[in-house]
């Protein structure tokens, strides 16, 4: 167990190291670095000069990126501030770098300790290298919403984390929810006055760009050219490029979706498995998205965390999301809306490899019929398949 520890230790400690090799190398040459960290930094620097925030970002450069919108809430910027004192090139070490031991917590979380195997995949995983490059935050989110919802012992203020995670990015409201299904109504209740309070905080202090926000921007769909785009692993693409762009049928798929995600949740919460349940709610998010670009699945590292130890899953992982599939098919310029069978498979391969395990666990849990509730330990003041052996991995 502690030569895992220490391999792991080893993989997150080189990639680091790479991160800071990376920065000094493109701040030296003046050389652009992190598309997704610029944007927030540019967020940060239009608060600071009194900019719109879901206009034009001015501070963004080169000019190829004068397109991308801030569609983050009017919280987020405020957090974004410290990143705009600094290079972009710093920018994006500082979020990369905070990705790191984020992801280190999550797979501790999920795993404990990883065998050599596991501990190769990890890098090679394709949201795993491309949230790097971009500098993207979902790792950090990630691990505020798994370290609320498998807390190591009963937490005194359980919702808090996924609160506050929903406010720089509505995704993870998904989790509030989820804390509602597994039992936990306080914790949500309290996630959802966090989030609300976190959001007025940034009404109080950015009123036109949070009236702006909440009344147009966060419907505004800026990326509407690009939800055919291979790299947008959505329910919601795969439908678009499989020429099925009617909101009809992307509504009914969500219906349906989370249907079986509340019932397959509920099913592992029983079983005292709350590291699977967690899995199913954030793989709901995922396909229901309108959304989900390929770095989003960087849940992709609890899941593989999860089956360490079963060579055939982790196979399949790999086939799926080092993200080769991806590459043999045409892509870019709506290319995606001429694929044939073949390339439809392999270009929507984390969309159906999702869609395949929900509907795997959903027929083993109608063959198996209903499961006897256990009796819920909650009454004598001890939940320990929340707390204990089914939220944590056996040490």
């Amino acid at each position: 167990m502690r030569k895992g520890k220490v391999g792991l230790a080893v993989l997150f400690g080189g990639i680091a190291a790479g991160l800071i090799a990376i920065t000094i190398h493109h701040l030296s040459r003046g050389l652009p670095l992190g598309t997704d960290s610029a944007v927030y930094r540019a967020g940060g620097l239009a608060l600071l000069h009194g900019e719109p925030l879901y206009d034009p970002l001015l501070a963004l450069a080169p000019p190829d990126r004068a397109a991308l919108p801030f569609t983050y809430p009017p919280f987020a910027a405020l957090l974004f501030v410290p990143l705009a004192v600094v290079p972009p090139q710093i920018a994006w070490l500082f979020v990369a770098m905070g990705s790191v031991p984020a992801l280190a917590a999550v797979v501790h979380r999920f795993a404990g300790s990883l065998p050599p195997v596991v501990l190769c995949l990890l890098p090679v995983l394709e949201p795993v290298w491309r949230l790097l490059s971009l500098g993207q935050i979902n790792a950090v989110l990630m691990a505020l919403v798994v370290t609320d919802v498998l807390p190591a012992r009963r937490p005194r203020w359980g919702g808090v984390l996924v609160g506050l995670a929903a406010a720089v990015k509505l995704t993870p409201l998904i989790f509030v929810p989820h804390l509602f299904l597994t039992g936990r109504r306080a914790d949500g209740v309290r996630a959802l006055a966090v989030f609300c309070g976190a959001s007025a905080l940034g009404a109080v202090v950015l009123p036109r760009d949070s009236l702006r926000y909440w009344t147009s921007a966060v419907v505004d769909n800026h990326n509407a050219g690009s939800i055919d785009w291979v790299l947008d692993q959505s329910l919601h693409g795969l439908l678009v490029r499989s020429g099925m762009p009617s909101i009809g049928w992307y509504a009914a798929g969500t219906a349906l979706i989370l249907a079986v995600a509340a019932v397959l949740v509920r099913d592992f919460h029983r079983r005292g498995d709350a590291r699977a349940a967690l899995l199913v709610s954030a793989g709901c998010a995922l396909l229901i998205s309108p959304l989900s670009w390929t770095h989003h699945w960087i849940w992709v590292v609890p899941l593989a965390a999860c089956l360490a130890g079963r060579r055939a899953a982790l196979a399949g992982v790999a086939a799926v999301f080092t993200g080769r599939t991806l590459t043999w098919v045409p892509e870019g310029a709506h290319r995606e809306l001429t694929w044939n069978l073949p390339q439809a498979l392999l270009g929507n391969a984390y969309v159906l490899a999702a869609l395949a395990a929900g509907a795997v666990l959903g027929l083993r849990l109608s063959r198996r019929g209903r499961i006897p509730r256990r009796p819920d330990p909650g009454d004598q003041g001890n939940t320990p398949h929340l707390y204990g052996e089914g939220a944590l991995p056996a040490r």
